[in-house]
């Protein structure tokens, strides 16, 4: 998306009178307007930490480029596929009202597009504001081909926090020197945990704490006295990240593109799929200092992780030249950040319980007060017999690893499950008989059964229109207790409760928050612990719902629930698309 200049001496002329003529148009008239754009996946070769590499991209930018919109417009985005890969884009966080033909994952709600085809991602954005992301929904092909959506609020609609000055998105991302299809290639082949990455980065760059990437790093210029909106998504494949600015504080003021309670801290905790919007507000004079802002991981699996540190540099803008001449930059002196311990669960849960809906008349915080259908799902690590012959794998005690969901292992169709639904089609497909609850209830977080192996299958919840629904995530011991991201697809919800150990369905729901619960689209299940949230199916179609640490996402921790079309013609599923790619 380009923005024509006029520079010619009639500019100021025709400027003035288009103010003039905006101001005459009515308010609603320019409530909602289509914007357009056109994603080119192409190869690129691109440099870090001395090694180039060809990356799939789009429009060859690494990151991608910027979707900007208002809440209430509607997008066109023609996607056309010029790599040997399938591709598919998932507009994460967009509730997608149906419209599920453009929510993205392959073989969920798409075929994915093959190479020299093209597809028109065309949705309307309704009733969110605030910073959400868009990547690709197919392998491992995220680590590259992603990029931010920022979603302005309606013209004439402020902020509900302080006007910033700038704002700047910042997307925190991993680097591998290899080709990340080959590391989740080889994975799936021998069984055993993927190869780590080399670097993360902020923006794309990996920063002066890693080698040959001294000048690879972001930085970020600020006047004195400012207030900055910084737009921060966690686009890693792997990774829970700690993040802080040396010597600030940082207001979070949204979560998931939803305004919450402003609370202040100097340190965020932020999984891979997640949004937060922080408040910077610049020392009121010139600081005499340069800062770093960090990331690092937290890590609360058994598994090998990438153990180092992102950093990018947060640099003042000199009162003078006189001064500016006298102090360069280089000269100084660098603070640097104290980050969480890598395993600092405490920090994480205290983090995630300031997390509060506004929940106040203009953004109210609708939670489902009333329950139709509970449901508890434990999510965690298995295995798989070897499917070598004569040989080991290299999971645990020779078998391949696994991932699942109340033990169901989520194996993807060769068709689109939406397809097959709206189609009338889906018993070739999948079945409509995944578990509500564990078929075989065990300690869950204390000493894991002898017996590890998962089941595997296409299986999907059915779910009558406008349903409400209470889930409880679980996590399990079994391969060790870990924090697992989970993201539901076309919904937000509300994370009603959480809590360590096992879940008590006698106990725990007197403490839920039915009043100012954080609303999001991805939420934690802490490690060893649990998580409670509450959403209403009122969106029409099949909706994905996984981990986002991207491995366990390869290894089964996924599954879909179908949600029916209600009565009323707006309560019903749209046509898909002349253009909908084919399998």
């Amino acid at each position: 998306m380009g923005v024509l200049l006029l520079s010619s001496p009639a500019f100021p002329t025709l400027f003035l009178f288009s103010l003039i003529a905006l101001c005459l148009i009515p308010q609603h008239a320019l409530a909602s307007i289509t914007r357009h754009y056109k994603f080119e996946i192409k190869q690129q070769n691109v440099t870090r930490l001395c090694h180039t590499k060809s990356i799939v991209t789009v429009n060859g930018q690494f990151p991608g480029p910027r979707i900007v919109a208002r809440e209430g417009d509607r997008l066109l985005i023609k996607v056309v596929n010029h790599v040997q890969h399938n591709i598919s884009i998932h507009w994460h966080g967009i509730r997608q009202l149906r419209t599920g033909w453009a929510d993205g994952p392959a073989y969920v709600t798409q075929c994915p597009i093959q190479t020299g085809n093209s597809y028109v991602y065309n949705f309307t954005i309704v009733g969110q504001r605030g910073t959400l992301w868009w990547h690709a929904h197919i392998s491992w092909l995220r680590s590259t081909l992603h990029g931010p959506i920022v979603i302005l609020p309606k013209l004439g609609v402020p902020y509900p926090f302080t006007k910033p000055y700038k704002e700047v998105p910042i997307i925190f991302g991993e680097w591998w020197n290899a080709d990340p299809e080959a590391v989740i290639k080889q994975a799936l082949q021998t069984g055993g945990g993927p190869n780590v990455s080399d670097a993360y980065t902020f923006n794309g760059l990996p920063g002066p704490l890693y080698n040959c990437s001294a000048k690879d790093a972001f930085k970020l210029k600020v006047k004195s006295g400012k207030t900055y909106l910084l737009r921060l998504i966690n686009a890693a494949l792997n990774d829970e990240l700690f993040f802080s600015i040396a010597n600030h504080t940082l207001k979070v003021v949204d979560a998931d593109a939803v305004y919450v309670k402003p609370f202040e801290t100097d340190t965020i905790l932020i999984t891979p799929g997640q949004t937060t919007n922080v408040l910077l507000k610049t020392k009121p004079h010139f600081p005499n200092a340069t800062f770093f802002m960090t990331a690092r991981p937290y890590v609360t699996g058994l598994g090998t992780f990438d153990n180092s540190t992102v950093a990018g540099i947060l640099e003042y803008e000199s009162p003078s030249k006189t001064l500016h001449s006298t102090l360069p930059m280089k000269k100084l002196p660098l603070f640097k950040p104290i980050l969480p311990a890598l395993n600092d669960t405490s920090f994480a849960t205290k983090f995630s319980n300031k997390l509060r809906s506004l929940a106040n008349a203009q953004f109210p915080a609708n939670v489902p007060q009333k329950v139709d259908k509970h449901f508890f799902f434990t999510v965690g690590l298995g295995t798989n017999p070897c499917n070598k012959h004569n040989q080991t794998c290299q999971g645990p005690n020779g078998t391949m690893f696994a991932a699942s969901v109340n033990n169901v292992s989520f194996v993807m169709p060769t068709t689109a499950l939406l397809q097959a639904h709206f189609s009338g089609q889906s018993n070739r497909v999948y079945s409509s008989n995944f578990p509500s609850s564990p078929v075989i209830p065990f300690n869950y977080t204390g000493t894991p059964p002898n017996n590890t192996m998962v089941s595997n299958g296409t299986k999907l919840v059915v779910l009558p229109f406008n349903t409400s629904v209470e889930l409880i995530m679980q996590d399990t011991s079994i391969l060790g207790a870990e924090s697992h991201p989970l993201h539901l697809h076309g919904y937000n919800f509300f994370v009603v409760g959480q809590g360590f150990g096992n879940f008590d369905q006698n106990k725990d729901p007197a403490n839920f928050n039915l009043v100012d619960p954080v609303e999001r689209n991805t939420v934690g299940v802490p490690s060893g612990g649990w998580v409670a949230i509450r959403f209403l199916a009122d969106n029409p179609g099949v909706w994905f719902m996984h981990c986002h640490l991207e491995i366990h996402t390869s290894w089964g921790l996924k599954m879909a629930w179908v949600v029916l079309d209600g009565k009323l013609p707006n309560q019903k599923l749209l046509p898909p698309p002349a253009d909908l790619p084919t399998c």
